[in-house]
């Protein structure tokens, strides 16, 4: 039996660790009902398909694994070009980066397939990332046109 890769566990809290969890959910795919802002508890939750990209696989195969994905510290979200009416709709994740402003503050950016993005005001970048379930076989590898 194939070992695979452990469960990740990340945490960011500036940008160098936020980039490594933008290339860990490069690919994810969320339901937009999977997007979950909390604005008293000051928290935006996105709950995704996350292609295992450190899983390795062959070509045109790979697998997934269910993870979730918390900003702390939310000042408010902004969303551009999502369908917020429609909870069924799926985006894809393409990357997430760190636009500082004030000290320790700034907008973490969220960049969907399509043109979609999300905008999150933080008091200061407080990013968790961990998967949730156990891995599944994927037949579709995503792919990127150059």
């Amino acid at each position: 039996m194939a070992k695979t890769a452990p469960a990740l566990r990340l945490l960011a809290q500036d940008a160098e660790d936020l980039a490594v969890i933008s290339a860990a959910l490069q690919d994810a795919i969320a339901k937009i009902g999977d997007i979950r802002w909390d604005a008293h508890g000051r928290t935006l939750t996105i709950a995704c398909n996350r292609f295992r990209w450190e899983a390795g696989g062959k070509k045109g195969a790979g697998e997934r694994v269910r993870s979730a994905l918390q900003l702390g510290d939310v000042t408010g979200v902004q969303a551009r070009n999502l369908k917020r009416d429609a909870k069924g709709a799926v985006v894809e994740l393409l990357a997430i980066a760190f636009e500082p402003g004030e000290a320790p503050g700034g907008t973490v950016m969220l960049t969907f397939a399509g043109g979609g993005d999300l905008r999150v005001g933080v008091d200061c970048l407080d990013v968790v990332l961990a998967d949730v379930s156990e891995p599944w076989a994927t037949p579709r590898r995503p792919g990127h046109a150059v």
